[in-house]
């Protein structure tokens, strides 16, 4: 007979006095065979003594974000099934056997708890943040594939193997691109399950800045499709630059022609010298592309030599 998966919730906080003990206690009532973790990121208030107070176990990252959080988190900890989600009490705790009911049934590496509003959710989901969200999922899916219709949901279970093989390298809230992008760039099994989106109570605030963060996200995508799809990447700068040493060519062309002179020498080798950059960033394309594709390889070995799940029998 096989012991049950042992499952992890991971709660990054950064002054969530007002909702991480309602939190921790939702958390304990859906999944009360779980282990509840409260990473504490340099929070000010009492968020520590309130997590401590009803039950969760509560480490510290003194490195600020939410990427940072994550990373000390997956490095950390051992479990088969990890439930991420946030401490501010907008995600639906009860819908977490669903997502690992699917992560299970389905056998996935990551199921991602899309965000549907509810009745106190729905003034909280600002406008702005929708169009951002539905314009980053637009983009990352025309570039990677499209799979997903809420890729900064924060709401997300994950095998063991996805967790172990994750490079994670972002820094603050470009954690849940970076965790959708590698997932897409190595085409391992997900999911997607409709959860209920909560107003964070009286007294807790966003952390959540729309246009920086959205600036740094934006800059996470570009640097992921640098990364994972250089070809794509630097031929699209090659083009850029020939189309622009065609336009300054042009009207070079047509005096040579006219009147069999160039009229405009220090054009003339501007000219040129943007053709070459974009020969330069043409090959460039074509090398790195190569070298992305041992990497990603590896990368997909690693992932398959991790067990999916760490359950053992019973003695």
């Amino acid at each position: 007979m096989n012991s049950p998966p042992r499952i992890a919730v991971l709660l990054p906080c950064y002054n969530e006095a007002a909702a991480i003990g309602q939190v921790v206690k939702a958390f304990y009532a859906a999944l009360p065979e779980s282990q509840v973790y409260v990473y504490d990121n340099r929070s000010t208030d009492n968020t520590v003594e309130m997590a401590l107070a009803a039950g969760a176990i509560v480490r510290r990252e003194p490195r600020k974000g939410k990427g940072n959080v994550v990373r000390r988190m997956f490095a950390d900890i051992d479990a088969d099934i990890y439930v991420l989600a946030d401490g501010d009490c907008t995600y639906d705790a009860s819908a977490a056997p669903q997502l690992i009911h699917t992560l299970l049934q389905e056998k996935l590496d990551m199921v991602v708890g899309t965000r549907v509003d509810s009745e106190l959710g729905q003034a909280l989901y600002r406008k702005g943040h929708r169009l951002g969200n539905a314009l980053f999922t637009k983009i990352v899916g025309s570039l990677f594939g499209n799979h997903f219709t809420d890729i900064l949901s924060g709401y997300r279970a994950f095998s063991r193997r996805f967790v172990k093989s994750f490079p994670a390298l972002s820094r603050g809230f470009d954690i849940e691109a970076e965790l959708t992008i590698h997932s897409l760039e190595l085409r391992i099994p997900v999911g997607e399950v409709a959860t209920p989106y909560f107003s964070r109570p009286e007294g807790s605030q966003s952390k959540l800045n729309k246009y920086r963060d959205g600036i740094v996200i934006l800059f996470r995508i570009i640097s992921m499709l640098k990364e994972t799809r250089p070809f794509f990447f630097f031929t699209f700068i090659a083009l850029v630059f020939a189309m622009l040493s065609v336009f300054l060519a042009i009207p070079l062309f047509y005096s040579y022609f006219t009147i069999g002179l160039v009229p405009r020498i220090p054009t003339a080798i501007l000219t040129t010298g943007v053709m070459i950059l974009a020969c330069i960033s043409f090959m460039c394309g074509i090398m790195l592309d190569s070298v992305c594709r041992g990497r990603r390889e590896r990368k997909y070995l690693h992932y398959l030599s991790l067990p999916w799940l760490l359950v053992t029998d019973d003695e």
